[in-house]
């Protein structure tokens, strides 16, 4: 009998840890880690267009449920900051008769801006300028996940309003390619 592979989702603002935890994943639980900013940083250098950052999460996305397919443990790293976006993953996993484990990551403003500082300081090919206005806007808009959306026992919400599907939701947020 074929174990069920994990989609493991990283939930959370900028530096708060989503990446050290999905490295962990990766060599604990022998996951594909799909880390977005590595992906931007490698094809854009000092540049975050936004218009590319959704086509990228999206191909990233596309290529984890392909993984999950042929049996492979996957970790997304990027923030999934709202409910849609981890519904529509927890229903492409269920689809792909995956389990899908969700980690929120969550510090004070005070320990996200010394983490910023840090990161900027000794390593700042990894990342991208934050201005602690940006970070403040960032966290005024996530949509923290609940304890049972976390644990799983929640139900998965009906797709959003003008789509009957959350294939075609997930299609639409994460294009296919640069419009």
């Amino acid at each position: 009998m074929m174990r069920r592979p994990t989609l493991f989702l990283t939930v959370g603002l900028p530096c708060t840890g989503k990446t050290t935890a999905a490295r962990r994943i990766e060599t604990e639980r022998a996951a594909l880690r799909l880390t977005k900013d590595e992906w931007v940083k490698a094809l854009y250098g000092h540049e975050n267009p936004a218009s590319a950052g959704d086509v990228i999460e999206g191909r990233l996305i596309q290529i984890g449920l392909r993984a999950l397919e042929l049996g492979n443990n996957v970790v997304i790293d990027y923030g999934l900051w709202s409910r849609n976006e981890r519904t529509a993953l927890r229903q492409a996993a269920a689809d792909r008769c995956a389990l899908v484990e969700m980690r929120y990551f969550e510090l004070t403003p005070a320990e996200q801006r010394r983490r910023r500082d840090r990161r900027q300081a000794e390593a700042p090919h990894t990342t991208w300028p934050m201005s602690d206005d940006e970070l403040a806007e960032w966290a005024s808009t996530i949509e923290i996940p609940t304890r049972a959306e976390l644990d799983g026992s929640e139900p998965l919400d009906d797709p959003p309003a003008g789509f009957s599907t959350w294939d075609e939701w997930r299609e639409h947020r994460w294009p296919p390619s640069l419009s």
